[in-house]
């Protein structure tokens, strides 16, 4: 049985639901595999990132637990990231 989905004609927008989560492993040289509308933190701390269109990285500090960042970024730095179980919403 296929699982229906009513919504599947919608256009996708950066306002609309993520359909293609995906977990974020922090990384110094590699971009993210696809840029997300947003990331969401599970356990909260620092997030250091480039957004798309940036020429420099800037790190978001203290989020908490469960918070959301609402960029798009093409990078998720190692260095000076702190928070964990970071997921891409795609």
């Amino acid at each position: 049985m296929s699982l229906r989905d009513r919504f599947s004609t919608m256009s996708d927008s950066l306002a609309s639901p993520s359909r293609s989560p995906f977990s974020i492993v922090p990384h110094d040289s590699e971009p993210l595999p696809t840029v997300p509308k947003g990331i969401f933190v599970g356990t909260g701390g620092d997030v250091r990132l480039r957004g798309v269109d940036g020429n420099e990285d800037v790190t978001y500090r203290n989020l908490p637990d469960a918070s959301y960042i609402a960029v798009r970024a093409s990078y998720v730095r190692a260095s000076g990231t702190t928070a964990t179980d970071l997921i891409a919403e795609a």
